[in-house]
């Protein structure tokens, strides 16, 4: 994708932006001329990618709102704005739903959604307050539209990113806002997720998720796989034409497709 003078000198926040698509996007900001803040949990990733791509790095945990509201405050003492954010981190273990502890329930909730919550909750405002606005890029999967078996506890706080985007656009037109909102829904993605727990504190003994590599899957195997700075091509054309869905794998529609006709044909048997 070409450069576009439009997003020169915007400010962006990308959290979970020290590897896999987080840090994917943040490059192709990058190279469209944006300075960007990437934020992680993980210091010495943190660091080491944004030495490696020019941006801002500061420590950052997304299931503490405490911890967001410092991130917002060092965007803006750093560029004095904020225009694009982008709440990308979260994690992706398996486990059978009878399985899970509570622990690995809270864990699972407390950063693919609470990180999300935070994210909107602390930016919005800021963004509100720009004279041009901005945008909100919240991350799902499409395990957000889909249910898949082992994946029951990340499908849950996908779909709670998607419905909580879908409902903040609605309530952004209707206000009038200049701010926007995309949900991110990614398929296959060559990332760091396979290696989510390293990031999870004080594992309890009855933890059952478990990271696996999807890539090792015969049933994925030959299907087709995007590179991170892939999905910030796409992250980048949903700002452009403001579209609240941005996917990265049109031919996997087939799941969702899946899903809607058992609505509609329980639906039929009771009409």
């Amino acid at each position: 994708m070409q450069n576009n003078d439009e997003m020169k000198g915007k400010v962006a926040v990308v959290t979970g932006g020290a590897s896999g698509i987080g840090k994917g996007i943040a490059q192709r900001f990058i190279a469209n001329g944006m300075h960007v803040v990437i934020a992680d949990v993980d210091q010495a990733a943190l660091d080491k990618t944004a030495e490696e791509i020019g941006a801002h790095p500061v420590l950052t945990d997304v299931s503490s709102s405490a911890s967001v509201a410092a991130l917002a405050d060092a965007t803006l003492k750093k560029f004095g704005r904020v225009d694009v954010v982008c709440n990308n981190a979260g994690v992706g273990p398996m486990a059978n739903i009878a399985e899970m502890s509570l622990d690995d329930w809270q864990w699972l909730i407390n950063v693919n959604l609470w990180g999300v919550i935070h994210g909107i909750h602390t930016f919005l405002p800021l963004m509100e307050r720009n004279p041009e606005g901005g945008h909100l890029i919240n991350t799902a999967s499409i395990g957000g539209l889909a249910t898949m078996p082992g994946l029951g506890g990340y499908c849950v706080t996908k779909y709670g990113v998607v419905a909580l985007t879908e409902t903040l656009a609605q309530e952004l037109e209707i206000s009038g806002s200049k701010v926007t909102a995309t949900v991110l829904i990614p398929g296959l993605v060559h990332s760091n997720i396979k290696n989510s727990s390293r990031t999870r504190p004080n594992v309890p003994g009855d933890a059952k998720l478990m990271d696996v590599d999807i890539a090792d899957n015969p049933a994925v195997a030959n299907m087709r796989w995007l590179e991170p700075a892939d999905v910030g091509d796409f992250v980048l054309e949903a700002i452009r034409q403001k579209s609240l869905y941005a996917f990265t794998h049109p031919e996997m529609f087939r799941l969702i497709e899946k899903r809607f006709d058992q609505i509609k044909t329980a639906n039929a048997t009771h009409n």
